[in-house]
């Protein structure tokens, strides 16, 4: 018995001493929690286009997901130019070879908005499978060699705006936001600017493909925004938001449990949890029934049941609110930046502003907390890196002077970003 134990034990010790070089995965939007939070240590502050760039390799195809890492594969999907067809591409997260770029299936895009992409879902991994979709709705699960197991192409999308919400998995489904609009019709809003009833969030088996559920969301209007699984009184529950509404539903089942108002359409920021409440953007501003709503972060307490828009709501904040980089929580602190690059800290008990300052460059890509320090990535793939905290102190400036609208990653101590036609890989040169 005393043999078995010392054999445990020093595998995990082992294991303990392995695991800095490996690094965290980082297998969805956002990471690990979904949020832009990573436990990594040791990661860079300064860089520019020669000094502590370990690699950069270029990326065939045009899209916006952000990297999705495990162990020591990155994962990134594509179009070609006409959006058509559609490609999971992996490389090497050590060296940054292209280790294979696999057509899944061919689309029909639809309409999209300029800065969108017809590959801007971020795809989630589980270790044994990556799972992708793309803008026209059709969505595909292969093998870490890139081997397609399924394609599943019956779901057509169609939005305004394009799709750019991102997969997230849950026990053996694949779980996707469809805030969707009409297609055909007299009046075009539909969906867009004038709610109706016919989104959901779909749940695909993840083995098969095959459609498991529809959580039916009840009247919203177009978004996307990543869904989250939380624990709420001791049992999960994905949180989901789109324009207008952010709700709970059982994720076994896709029942509906709770929901909250939240005003607005065409909501791009996710929503970030923490302290027992979400904290979500409103979008656009467009009124329902001529009646007024304005832009705000909007801050509920987690649970109930049924409508909780008056019982649960704890603050608002009506000031440089985003609407496209998401959020960040972290040590009670709310980090966000508008596009115009205003950025500001608010105390998340109350939503008082802290600090705002003006960045400099415009802004898609949300927000990312390493090691006491967030990072702001800008659209010229700029990155102004702060000390977190109560006041603001700037720790370091990087150019790289590219377009860029992802995402950052992180993994095995590095930052990963991804540009119009590159992958960097942040750090010092591996031996």
């Amino acid at each position: 018995m005393k043999a078995a134990f010392l054999i445990v034990a020093m595998w995990g010790l082992a294991a303990s001493l392995c695991a800095p070089a490996r690094g965290e995965n980082w297998p969805q939007f956002r990471g690990p929690t979904g949020q832009g939070i990573s436990s990594e240590k040791n990661l860079p502050v300064s860089w520019n286009r020669s000094d502590n760039v370990a690699w950069r390799t270029a990326i065939p195809g045009v899209g916006w997901s952000s990297p999705a890492v495990w162990d020591d594969r990155i994962f990134l999907t594509a179009t070609d130019g006409q959006g058509q067809s559609c490609h999971v591409i992996c490389v090497d997260r050590d060296s940054g070879q292209l280790l294979w770029n696999v057509e899944v299936f061919r689309q029909t895009p639809t309409r999209k908005e300029g800065k969108n992409s017809y590959a801007t879902p971020t795809p989630a991994i589980d270790g044994r499978q990556v799972y992708v979709f793309f803008g026209s709705g059709g969505a595909a699960a292969l093998s870490f060699d890139g081997k397609v197991a399924w394609t599943n192409t019956q779901n057509s999308f169609y939005s305004q705006h394009g799709l750019g919400a991102s997969p997230i998995l849950y026990k053996n489904l694949v779980l996707m936001p469809w805030d969707q609009s009409i297609r055909e019709g007299p009046e075009p809003r539909i969906g867009w600017q004038i709610p109706w009833d016919q989104s959901f969030v779909l749940a695909l088996d993840k083995g098969s493909g095959r459609e498991r559920y529809r959580a039916m969301r009840g009247m919203s209007r177009i978004g996307h925004m990543t869904p989250q699984i939380v624990q709420v009184d001791g049992q999960p529950q994905l949180v989901s938001a789109a324009g207008d509404i952010i709700e709970g539903f059982d994720p076994d089942t896709g029942r509906r449990i709770w929901w909250a108002y939240a005003g607005g359409e065409g909501v791009v920021p996710s929503p970030v949890i923490g302290d027992g409440m979400v904290i979500a953007s409103s979008g656009f501003p467009t009124p329902v029934n001529n009646r007024p709503i304005h832009a705000a972060l909007r801050a509920f307490r987690l649970g109930g049941q049924g409508e909780v828009t008056q019982s649960h709501f704890i603050w608002e904040q009506k000031k440089f609110v985003p609407m496209i980089p998401s959020p960040l929580l972290a040590d009670h602190l709310l980090y966000s930046v508008k596009e115009n690059g205003w950025a500001m800290c608010l105390d998340d008990s109350d939503g008082t502003i802290l600090w705002q300052h003006r960045l400099e460059g415009t802004y898609s890509a949300s927000p990312l907390w390493i090691e006491g320090r967030v990072y702001f990535l800008s659209e010229d793939a700029d990155t102004t890196v702060v000390q977190a905290g109560r006041e603001f102190r700037q720790l370091a400036f990087n150019e790289l002077h590219e377009p860029a609208q992802a995402s950052m990653a992180v993994s095995g101590g590095r930052l990963f970003i991804r540009t119009e036609t590159n992958l960097y890989c942040l750090g010092a040169a591996r031996k």
